[in-house]
């Protein structure tokens, strides 16, 4: 029987990218099982050393020295004159995964995986046999926005906001082929809700705190960038009123040495995770979050009601000033830069439990509804535009499966 094969080129700078990646294949075996494969690379690391050594590189500095990332990101900007037409760096591999495995549809996830992508698959395949497609995880635009991003022969091209969205037909997306489909997270997270009742055994059980402590989530991304040494002092001398939940990402030194602080202070109930997989609980269970301007952690902060405290410690990246620019223009969101400003915002929430509830009503009010299954079906619609495939599509949620249930 023939199969629908779409190809998803994706990078690990930072986790976001290979975690929309994930989430997609996710979802398409969820709705579509074996009639629809669906198959992941890592375009940049496994197609040339100079993409592996930038890829290394970004993710070293974020961790370290995120200010960096201004200059870097100029940098970056010049592959969309060397990728205008087609492939400059690791073009054989790429030529070598499109001829075995000739796709009907390429999905990027990647802003360096547009331009010059496209163009080099329709050549290979053939312009009729294969359809392009962009979902660009941004919140808005301006500075940080990467023309890298821009192609306009692509098929379609999927934004995360209608901020976006206009940003990318300014810059040269056909308006007829931009749409808004929001956060492409994994199915399971759209079905593994907690109520309140559930949110206060969680804590208790699962996570050995206190349900009536105001909880906050000091959180990370893959690569493990964080501040959680400095923020961690400034919640423990609150201990009597806040508590934390802290994941370290892969960054194992991190972890073991907030293990350490944490045996060293009985005073403060601290839970501590490495890498999490279970990230969206622990934002239903915390009253807020504080992140960097990761666009995938964000957008599932604001999904599941969990107000963002932005982490601008070292500066901002600029695809981070993004996220931030979305979130402070449309929720008055705040950012912290020191361990001081940290201390400042959170003993105003805690002496003043009304200033909290309004950050968090204007931080809801932002958040959207979609169905999540909106975006999968169109673009296997559109891969089956040219396999011409016979597929069975399953309902979602499962018969089987757990309805999701809304949070009050």
């Amino acid at each position: 029987m023939s199969k629908i094969r779409i190809l998803v080129l994706t990078s690990s700078t930072g986790g976001g990218h290979d975690a929309r990646a994930v989430a997609f294949a996710e979802w398409c075996f969820q709705l579509y099982r074996h009639d629809v494969d669906v198959r992941i690379e890592q375009m940049l690391e496994k197609s040339s050393r100079v993409n592996r050594a930038g890829v290394n590189f970004y993710n070293r500095i974020q961790r370290q020295r995120p200010w960096v990332h201004k200059g870097f990101y100029a940098l970056v900007e010049g592959l969309s004159f060397l990728n205008s037409k087609t492939v400059s760096f690791g073009r054989d591999y790429y030529v070598r995964v499109l001829e075995e495995y000739e796709p009907h549809l390429i999905l990027s996830v990647h802003d360096c995986l547009n331009r010059g992508y496209f163009q080099l698959a329709r050549k290979v395949i053939g312009e009729k046999n294969v359809k392009c497609v962009t979902y660009c995880g941004e919140f808005s635009g301006g500075w940080g926005y990467s023309r890298n991003w821009i192609e306009p022969a692509v098929d379609r091209y999927y934004s995360r906001t209608a901020t976006a969205r206009d940003f990318a037909v300014k810059r040269g997306i056909p308006p007829e082929r931009a749409s808004v489909r929001g956060s492409l997270m994994a199915p399971w997270q759209y079905l593994e809700v907690l109520s309140p009742v559930e949110r206060r055994v969680f804590l208790a059980k699962r996570l050995g705190l206190n349900p009536d402590l105001f909880t906050v989530f000091l959180a990370t991304g893959t690569n493990g960038a964080n501040n959680h040494a400095e923020l961690l002092p400034v919640l423990a001398k609150h201990g009597d009123r806040c508590q934390a939940v802290v994941v370290c990402g892969k960054n194992r030194e991190t972890y073991n040495e907030l293990v350490h602080w944490r045996a060293n202070h009985p005073e403060f109930n601290c839970h501590i995770e490495g890498f999490s997989e279970i990230v969206h609980l622990l934002m239903q269970v915390s009253d807020a979050i504080v992140t960097r301007g990761g666009t995938t952690t964000c957008a599932k902060a604001l999904h599941f009601r969990c107000p963002i405290i932005f982490n601008a410690f070292d500066g901002i990246m600029p695809q981070e000033e993004l996220t931030w620019k979305f979130f402070r223009n449309g929720a008055n969101c705040r950012k912290v830069g020191n361990a001081a400003e940290f201390a400042a915002l959170i003993e105003g929430w805690l002496d003043s439990r009304d200033s909290y509830e309004q950050a968090r009503e204007d931080f809801v009010r932002l958040r959207y509804d979609e169905d999540p299954t909106l975006v999968i079906d169109e673009i296997v619609g559109l891969a089956n535009e040219v396999a011409k495939a016979s597929v069975k599509r399953e309902a979602f949620p499962p018969a089987n499966g757990t309805a999701a249930v809304k949070r009050k």
